[in-house]
């Protein structure tokens, strides 16, 4: 396990978590800001991979507190998810901890907007995980 990472298995195909994560983010006050299709990028490097696709998303009401706080956290920013296929064929939804990246950048896990970005990122990854 790496240190701030969380992962949760989806009862979803890939194309079903993807799908379902981004209706989720609909529901948002968030903003998709880039998708990132790993598995594209390789396939057209003549390389193979798994489904893998990283989405870029955030809402600068969560984000920007942090960055007032500890602009080197902008590093981390916008928030992100990976939604990937395992080996075993099991879609997971990766993303780092808000609490963990807090005490990174030496900032109290406890301010509200670290508690909102870990409530909303845990929730996008449930609705997404589904089945």
């Amino acid at each position: 396990m790496t240190d701030g990472l969380i992962t949760k298995a989806s009862g979803n195909s890939f194309s079903e978590t993807l799908a379902r994560f981004e209706a989720a983010m609909l529901g948002t006050n968030m903003t998709v800001f880039s998708r990132v299709d790993h598995a594209g990028g390789a396939a057209a490097a003549g390389l193979p991979l798994r489904p893998t696709m990283l989405i870029l998303f955030g809402n600068p009401r969560g984000g920007t507190p942090l960055m007032q706080a500890v602009q080197p956290i902008g590093l981390e920013l916008p928030l992100k998810m990976l939604i990937w296929e395992d080996a075993a064929g099991a879609t997971q939804l990766s993303y780092d901890d808000p609490v963990w990246l807090a005490r990174r950048f030496g900032l109290d896990p406890a301010l509200p907007s670290v508690k909102s970005l870990s409530s909303a990122l845990a929730d996008l990854a449930s609705v997404a995980a589904q089945p």
